[in-house]
């Protein structure tokens, strides 16, 4: 997406102005003019799919209403039936016995029940299964037991209240709905309850449902444990539509019925289609009823207005180009020279300014004004470029002399070994040990052979100072710096250390007063080397020490010079950070009147550094 965006603002910068303000002219106009005429086909969308699903709620509302009261028709048949008690008393004793009752009961008592059963059409069959050996079965309407499937469904009638309906008859269950009833006698102690089945057949009991074959919605009676097996007509438009795919159809709709929230659609998607479906739950069939609608059907009006909008935006659209194009040539023609200037400027040609042709006194048009105005901005730019050239260059020429030595070094270093020679002479080895101490920093700081040096010299110039102080000033300055061999050799930035360790000396401690200054170094993360000089000094007023922790956070622009000899704790951050980045550098930590901590952070690879 980012990248896709980048493209897209490419392009529009890339883009002429004329395309621009055909551009504008169609966010201002015809996009508000289809937002408009989209929001009306939406709302008439929205209002044709509520009336769909209010005629839709009506219509499985009616066909559950319908399908309740033929279960009623079913149930209230076969109460009738239990209540000729004299057949289901003789279908339990010995019907073998004797010929003559046989000829009765079937004059009389099986008579009768025949009667109910052709009284009511919706009912196919009506069966006894009794476990009862001694049963005769010359009628369809009396079986053995044995005859029956499964043989222990007697346990799931029983717990569900003694009756029950299956959506498909365990005989002939793909064309026939049954009505299942325990049979119990008093006194009787058969080895199994007798069974009553009242059988409808489909085409009867769905009659209404199985005779739709046109309309938006398709009803389908689903069993409510398994989506495959379903009441519907096969020639129905919808069902010829589906295909294939009716089966994947009312999988996904069975997945998504919830007994406790029937008066919400449900919606799914097969394919490219989407589908609606409106659902009741009928509880002693354990099945729903359900009426299910293309999208694509309910909304086939609405979707034909589509096509005559699109036909009048792309008309409109067509216009705005034409009327675009032809005004935008007539106005800027002449920015055609100013580009080309401009092309030029950009392949590094600065002097390519944009001829305008007017006299001194004459201001022109906008484009002229920007014409002109882009000729001054070169030469503002040529001017701007030599000033930066020259700042630069003084810049690094100050901070090379600065970092560099300032007096010729050949002079005083011979003049002080002729007074070092002098005070051995004299007797006078204090004098000539203070002088070779400043001579060894003399050579030190004079000679840049390399910007690097390694620990161990650093470290011998720091002692040879602190000799020279303690001469000097008749302080008590304790160096110690007992570090590893391994550390000794690292090369770091001549000249770090000493500015660090001069403050010590000069703020850390009174004037003749003593300090203990101590150099430790350890490694964190294996990458970063830590060289720390402590020193049990005055410390640093906590004004002062924020303003300097600002300075090397980079949050302050006011320059720091802590120490005499101009190569204060800023100037050695920044070249720590701009030999090795902005990881690396100082930071000052300390509490006043306890101690004093500067940390220099580098880096363990200790690669050289090189010039500067």
């Amino acid at each position: 997406m980012k990248y896709l965006l980048g493209k897209i603002r490419k392009h529009y910068r890339n883009a002429r102005i004329s395309q621009k303000l055909f551009l504008a002219f169609s966010i201002m106009i015809v996009i508000p003019a289809i937002l408009v005429s989209f929001l009306f086909i939406r709302m008439q969308e929205t209002q044709l799919y509520k009336d769909a699903m209010a005629t839709g709620s009506s219509h499985v509302s009616r066909l559950n209403e319908q399908l309740r009261s033929r279960m009623d028709i079913l149930e209230n048949a076969s109460s009738t039936a239990l209540t000729q008690k004299s057949f289901v008393d003789f279908i339990h004793t010995n019907m073998r016995g004797d010929g003559l009752r046989l000829v009765k009961f079937r004059q009389n008592q099986f008579e009768q029940m025949h009667n109910i059963i052709q009284s009511h059409e919706m009912i196919s069959e009506l069966s006894f299964y009794v476990d009862n050996p001694n049963l005769y079965e010359i009628w369809p309407e009396i079986y053995h037991y044995d005859k029956f499937w499964p043989q222990d469904y007697w346990s799931t009638l029983r717990d569900e209240g003694g009756a029950a309906f299956r959506l498909f008859a365990f005989k002939d269950g793909e064309h026939t709905l049954s009505y299942y009833r325990l049979v119990r006698l008093q006194g009787q102690q058969q080895k199994l309850p007798t069974i009553m089945e009242v059988r409808s057949q489909h085409s009867m009991f769905f009659s209404d449902l199985l005779q739709e074959s046109g309309g938006d919605f398709f009803s389908v009676v689903m069993d409510g444990t398994n989506p495959s097996r379903s009441v519907y007509n096969p020639q129905h438009v919808f069902s010829k539509n589906a295909g294939e795919e009716l089966d994947e159809i009312l999988g996904n709709i069975h997945r998504q019925l919830d007994v406790l929230n029937q008066n919400s659609p449900i919606k799914v998607h097969v394919g490219d289609q989407t589908y609606y479906a409106l659902y009741r739950y009928i509880a002693p069939l354990n099945a729903y009823v359900v009426d299910i609608a293309s999208h694509q059907a309910l909304m086939q009006g609405p979707r034909s207005w589509y096509a005559i909008v699109v036909a009048i935006t792309l008309f409109v659209l067509l216009l705005i180009m034409l009327l675009v194009s032809h005004t935008t040539q007539r106005i800027f023609r002449r920015l055609d020279s100013v580009l080309s200037s401009m092309r030029q400027v950009r392949k590094g040609q600065l002097d390519a300014k944009i001829v305008t042709g007017l006299d001194e006194n004459e201001t022109g048009d906008e484009i002229d004004e920007v014409a002109i105005n882009y000729n001054k901005m070169l030469d503002e730019i040529k001017r701007l470029m030599t000033q930066v050239v020259d700042k630069q260059l003084i810049a690094k020429n100050a901070q090379l002399h600065s970092l560099h030595s300032q007096i010729n070094s050949h002079f005083l270093y011979n003049a002080l070994e002729s007074i070092r020679m002098q005070a051995e002479v004299q007797h006078q080895p204090a004098i000539a040990g203070a002088l070779v101490s400043l001579g060894s920093q003399l050579r030190y700081s004079m000679q840049w052979r390399s910007d690097t040096v390694a620990l161990s010299e650093e470290l011998a110039n720091i002692q040879s100072y602190i000799q020279f102080i303690n001469f000097m000033e008749g302080g008590s300055i304790v160096l110690k710096a007992d570090l590893p061999p391994e550390v000794l050799s690292y090369t770091i930035p001549k000249m770090c250390l000493q500015p660090i360790v001069e403050n010590s000396v000069h703020h850390a401690a009174p004037s003749g007063g003593s300090v203990r200054i101590q150099i430790t170094v350890r490694v964190e993360d294996d990458s970063l080397l830590l060289i720390e000089i402590f020193d049990n000094g005055a410390g640093v007023d906590p004004e002062l020490l924020t303003s300097l922790q600002a300075v090397l956070r980079g949050d302050s622009d006011t320059p720091i010079v802590a120490s005499k000899n101009g190569l204060g704790l800023e100037n050695v951050h920044k070249r720590l950070q701009l030999h090795y980045g902005k990881g690396c550098g100082l930071w000052i930590d300390s509490v006043q009147g306890s101690y004093t901590c500067v940390t220099l952070r580098l880096p363990w690879e200790n690669v050289n550094l090189g010039g500067w």
